[in-house]
């Protein structure tokens, strides 16, 4: 047991390590409760606008765990009779100051952290009275740390969301979440929270969904939250209201279902994620070993567990990339300034089919303006349109959209075959084959209808776009605009600038991205330009090993180090076959020697399915048919899974510095970003150029490394 008051705080408590915390301050005011009993309220806040959450700091941890020591030494004089915290107006707190965190000097230094964040926060459940956490706003991480070391938790049902996303950065939740979450929702619930929802794309839970879990008490609308709050924490001390846990787990749930549920996870995590992210799995070990042993011994497992991860390579990459998508993807590099851009009252998309509709429906519900499709005849028109109605239907069914927002957007929407209804359009982008003639032609006939300072965009994901607009009376207006599918969940637009974009056109491409919700970054009008280009090495160097006798899950096991969400052919198969082997010819036509397509690759697109899989969605082997394909196409030189991730790697830090050197983007941060949004390389990765550089495939190919000094954990600098 940890006897946390023995412990000497002072090196992470120097000027030197809190210079430039944003200090979250904890002043106290008493409230005197309807029965009279005095309540002391601690209000967290920075002194910030809500732009600037209150964060949790080594310097606001001290403040913090003073003004908790005076109020400990009231409530044994009988001055208090409870104690509340909450915070700014819409925050709690979103956690511990990462910035801190990353500046940390050894594996001492951090484990000092978690153990200070266990000693102050800690006292929330050790004051001599009760506690209550009034949940306010957003709590995140150590946010939602203090609400669950509280008594008891009430929340405001328009909080805006709470999480513990520490697995998503490659640690745990280490002040008491990973120990007391379970103990108080069950390990299941648990296992949602903690290692599910941060590996969905860092899904947060909201107020409603915290207190059906079992995580708060109470849970009160925003317009007297306070109010209500209050008086029902005095109900709480008077015995007039009783808080039963429903989904506290009892002595059964602790002797079976909790291993079961623990060996399940496993499984599920080493199917979906395999095993080279380490948080998951850490996350695991300590929810597993929480079903038993006492707080103190669960806050030291969790101490250590945490000064292990915040040292090494997968937090250091997993802050990088989190300072990319916080911050770069927030201010693109190379966008023009923005009063350049038009406004754009109306949108015009080319084509009715599913990637078009996909587009309107964006639209209309982004930018809430006019949008008009079109297609070759009036059924693929109508079909669309349909198509788009249903969706806003079904987000209605949700409740995410009421009655007259969802009949204002449908009415929005419209169809054509008569293209000069197009005439009033502000932007116009196309989703037609990929097919460089298609394109033009179409621009060619819409050129004509739209007013002269209409943008026009491509969704091309491989083709040249200075070679669409060749034939542009305006070719300064169009610019490439790639999305990546599903439209509506992937975060990244590829903004792509040809050498006769206007500046006024890319303007315009990055404030309506930003108005889509989108993260945008620039690049150069290369083939495939990042992220699809990169993609085509994997797919490339996956399919070379195949067609040169290596066994199908040979090849997609070799790829595993790389930590991607998907496995090659299992993207392949995602992305579809047709535009694989045409993503592939045209990166072959483009870099030969640096690219490698295979014949087969079309006669396989032909088939209805290629490969089999698994429950899991897991290539698990070729179809029959896919098999009389390859038969006499495959070659006697096996690979090892060895060779072939060597050769995956080289490829990819030759390509990289060859577009850095080509400037496609401006930096090879932009690279990463891309990856990161557009291709779901993981955050514990940092994109595909700390791990290059960690694995020492820069050095081997161009004698350097992509960042100085490389991005490496506090263990390994």
């Amino acid at each position: 047991m940890t006897d946390y008051e023995s412990i000497d705080f002072s090196p992470i408590l120097s000027p030197a390590a809190t210079d430039g915390e944003v200090v979250t301050h904890s002043p106290v005011r008493d409230i005197t409760l309807p029965s009279g009993r005095v309540l002391a309220l601690i209000t967290l806040d920075n002194g910030r606008d809500h732009n600037r959450p209150n964060t949790l700091g080594p310097a606001t941890l001290a403040e913090l765990g003073e003004t908790l020591a005076g109020l400990t030494a009231r409530a044994a004089a009988g001055e208090i009779q409870a104690v509340g915290i909450t915070g700014k107006q819409y925050i709690l707190a979103a956690g511990a100051d990462l910035s801190d965190i990353s500046r940390l000097g050894s594996k001492d230094d951090a484990r000092l952290v978690a153990q200070f964040g266990h000693k102050v926060i800690g006292a929330l459940g050790d004051l001599g009275v009760p506690s209550f956490a009034f949940v306010n706003g957003l709590a995140l991480g150590g946010g939602l740390e203090i609400a669950l070391n509280s008594t008891y938790r009430t929340v405001d049902a328009s909080a805006a969301a709470i999480a513990l996303p520490e697995v998503f950065l490659g640690i745990i939740p280490g002040w008491g979440g990973a120990y007391l979450l379970p103990n108080l929702i069950g390990i299941e619930n648990a296992l949602e929270v903690v290692i599910s929802n941060p590996l969905k794309q860092n899904r947060m839970l909201k107020p409603q969904q915290a207190f059906d879990l079992g995580i708060m008490d109470a849970i009160f609308p925003a317009a007297n939250y306070l109010e209500n709050s209050l008086q029902w924490a005095d109900g709480v001390l008077a015995g007039s209201v009783k808080v039963t846990r429903k989904n506290e787990p009892g002595k059964m749930e602790r002797l079976t279902k909790w291993p079961i549920a623990i060996k399940m996870a496993r499984g599920m995590l080493e199917s979906k994620i395999g095993t080279v992210p380490r948080s998951p799995y850490v996350a695991l070990d300590l929810l597993d070993k929480a079903k038993s042993g006492t707080k103190a011994e669960g806050f030291a497992r969790e101490d250590e567990a945490l000064a292990e991860l915040i040292t090494g390579d997968q937090f250091a990459a997993s802050m990088y990339a989190f300072d990319l998508v916080q911050k770069r993807a927030k201010r693109p590099v190379g966008a023009p300034d923005k009063q350049l851009a038009k406004k754009v009252t109306k949108v015009g998309i080319i084509g009715a089919g599913l990637m078009a509709s996909q587009f309107a429906l964006l639209f209309v519900r982004r930018l809430q303006v006019p949008v008009l499709i079109t297609d070759l005849d009036q059924a693929r028109v109508d079909k669309g349109v349909a198509y788009i109605h249903e969706e806003i239907g079904k987000l209605e069914a949700k409740g995410r959209l009421d009655a007259d927002a969802a009949n204002r957007l449908r009415a929005l929407v419209r169809g054509t075959t008569d293209k000069t209804e197009f005439a009033d359009c502000d932007f116009v982008i196309e989703a037609v084959f990929e097919e460089l003639g298609v394109k033009q032609q179409v621009f060619g006939e819409i050129e004509k209808i739209i007013a002269e300072d209409a943008i026009l965009a491509t969704n091309t994901s491989s083709l040249s776009v200075e070679e669409i607009g060749a034939t542009l009376a305006h070719p300064e207006r169009l610019v490439g605009f790639h999305f990546f599918n599903p439209v509506a969940v992937m975060p990244l637009i590829e903004i792509v600038k040809t050498p006769h974009t206007a500046d006024a056109a890319l303007s315009t491409a990055f404030v309506v991205a930003k108005g889509l919700g989108k993260n945008a970054v620039l690049t150069a009008d290369a083939p495939g330009f990042v992220v699809n280009r990169l993609l085509a090495k994997v797919m490339g160097e996956a399919a070379r090993a195949v067609y040169e006798g290596t066994p199908l899950m040979t090849v997609e096991k070799a790829f595993a180090p790389l930590g991607l969400p998907m496995t090659p052919f299992q993207l392949i198969d995602l992305v579809g076959w047709k535009v694989a082997a045409h993503v592939q010819d045209t990166m072959v036509a483009a870099f030969p020697d640096r690219f490698y397509a295979n014949e087969n690759f079309h006669a396989l697109a032909q088939l209805e399915a290629v490969v089999e899989k698994d429950k899991g969605g897991r290539v698990s082997g070729w179809t029959k048919q896919a098999e009389k394909v390859l038969k006499g196409a495959i070659g006697s030189s096996p690979a090892s899974p060895d060779e072939i991730l060597r050769r995956v790697q080289d490829g990819l830090a030759q390509e990289i510095r060859i577009m850095l050197d080509d400037e496609v983007v401006p930096e090879v941060e932009d690279i990463d970003l891309c990856l990161i949004l557009g291709a779901g390389w993981p955050f514990i990765d940092g994109g595909a150029s700390p791990y290059l550089d960690r694995e020492g495939a820069s050095e081997r190919v161009f004698g350097d490394t992509f960042h100085h000094p490389p991005i490496r954990g506090i263990a390994h600098r």
